[in-house]
């Protein structure tokens, strides 16, 4: 589920052509749940190869980050490791939601109502170890680095744009700003046409950028005030939060009273899965790790014929199309400078 700060961070439009000659880190589990729950048919059917095993994250690893690449710029992807214990409700709930939604999607395709079948075969999405593990596989093919994360995923992507090691995390989730994240994209891997969901409208999604210290500015917020705030609101480590209490109120609560400790007195109900502090202390000090290398390398033609094309039956004139594409972005394109973003 991810903190809920949509409503009171504001972010920065920008376009693919920003980040030319950037290094952006990818939270790996977020984008392939993306993948498996977009990329589908008319059915809601996830892509699948002609001996029934799904396809749906190949294809977007392949073909979208292929459009990044051609753009300039330098891909990295980031895989969750084994989740604290305080993630096993919010792990539970999504289970059961995932279930449900099994069983909805199966009477849906037995009464023939499409729209219903496509909305719960999003909700049915499931990243199984043998999915992570046919995308990492083709990250290496594709020449793409990837960095396995003792913890979560954002935790470690933050982390290495707090080193710069890369220029900003990537993720539809606002996780990595409470970890600290200078600058944090949203919208990098869906951007184009969408269909909101349950409705017949189409938007326009288009990548954002927001940036941590103007965030904390606007909001008047330290960095520790900031995860104290998405505390109140709920995390994966409390997914509930406190009853009653959305970001603005939380904002109100934090900037009258300084900080959860001191606002908690105030608060009727106010109750936590676990110690607050021992919560906090996971954003704070989180599990992450020294132990990679970013590395990118020019894509494995044979490979990725032989996988994609030979293994799961893709369009061999598509995927030559996309490592095409793939070799046109390692040719190097200037940053842009201070100027140029201003003005851009």
């Amino acid at each position: 589920m991810g903190v809920k700060l949509g409503d009171i961070v504001d972010a920065r439009k920008i376009s693919i052509s920003d980040l030319a000659g950037e290094i952006v880190a990818f939270d790996g589990n977020n984008i392939l749940y993306q993948f498996l729950s977009i990329i589908r048919g008319r059915d809601g059917q996830p892509l699948k190869d002609r001996q029934g095993r799904i396809t749906s994250h190949l294809s977007g690893l392949m073909y979208r980050n292929s459009n990044l690449m051609e753009a300039g710029i330098k891909i990295v992807y980031v895989f969750d490791g084994r989740p604290h214990r305080f993630k096993s409700t919010v792990l539970e709930r999504r289970r059961k939601i995932r279930q449900k939604a099994k069983k909805a999607y199966v009477k849906a395709v037995e009464e023939g109502d499409t729209q219903k079948a496509r909305r719960y075969g999003q909700q049915s999405v499931v990243t199984t170890t043998d999915i992570i593990g046919e995308a990492k596989n083709l990250l290496t093919l594709m020449g793409i680095p990837w960095v396995q994360a003792p913890g979560e995923g954002e935790a470690q992507t933050a982390y290495m744009a707090l080193k710069e090691d890369v220029y900003a995390a990537a993720s539809q989730d606002f996780d990595s700003l409470l970890y600290g994240a200078p600058r944090h994209v949203r919208n990098l891997s869906i951007t184009g046409r969408r269909k909101l969901p349950r409705k017949n409208v189409y938007i326009k999604i288009e990548p954002e950028m927001l940036e941590l210290e103007k965030i904390r500015k606007t909001l008047g917020l330290t960095q520790s005030q900031l995860i104290d705030l998405g505390i109140l609101v709920g995390t994966d480590y409390n997914p509930d939060g406190i009853k009653g209490i959305g970001p603005k109120t939380a904002l109100k609560l934090i900037n009258k009273h300084g900080s959860l400790e001191d606002a908690l007195p105030h608060i009727k109900n106010a109750e936590f899965p676990h110690p607050v502090e021992e919560i906090k202390d996971l954003f704070v000090n989180p599990r992450t790790t020294d132990d990679y290398v970013l590395e990118w390398n020019r894509p494995d033609v044979a490979g990725l014929i032989g996988f994609l094309s030979g293994e799961h039956n893709f369009s061999q004139q598509r995927v030559m199309g996309a490592i095409e594409k793939m070799k046109a972005g390692m040719i190097p394109k200037a940053k842009k400078t201070t100027l140029d973003r201003f003005f851009g």
